[in-house]
């Protein structure tokens, strides 16, 4: 891999391509992504004018053939294994975003979570509590 990015960035590519891999990058998700930025204690370090930096080239290799292999090689690459479930559990935050997660979005996430190697029982536990945090009456 000839590239190398943060971890920041890693986080970021994962909650860009999550809301890219259905075509349809709503205003919705890409709030949500600016929320996840301003709040989390992982990017407490990261300055959030980067958000479009990283945006843009995450969306520039998503555009290649192999790109969305490429997001995820990245990410695994950069993240340290403390951070794959965060990575997890940010892709899930901003797919149920919307309140609708469609079959491109699972599919991502299948793929994220066998890249990372999450067990089956944390991502069951993760996506469970996503859905009670975006629960409406």
């Amino acid at each position: 891999m000839s590239q190398t990015i943060s971890h920041h960035h890693a986080l970021l590519y994962v909650m860009v391509t999550m809301s890219a891999v259905d075509r349809s990058m709503d205003d919705v998700e890409t709030n949500r992504i600016g929320q996840i930025v301003q709040t989390l204690p992982v990017f407490a370090d990261f300055n959030p004018d980067e958000i479009v930096h990283a945006a843009r080239n995450c969306a520039e290799i998503l555009q290649d053939e192999e790109g969305l292999d490429t997001v995820l090689a990245l990410v695994a690459e950069a993240l340290p294994a403390r951070l794959h479930e965060t990575a997890y559990a940010l892709a899930v935050d901003v797919a149920a975003a919307n309140l609708s997660v469609e079959q491109e979005e699972l599919r991502f996430l299948q793929l994220l979570r066998d890249r990372l190697g999450l067990d089956k029982l944390t991502v069951a536990a993760i996506e469970r509590g996503a859905r009670a945090r975006h629960q409406v009456i």
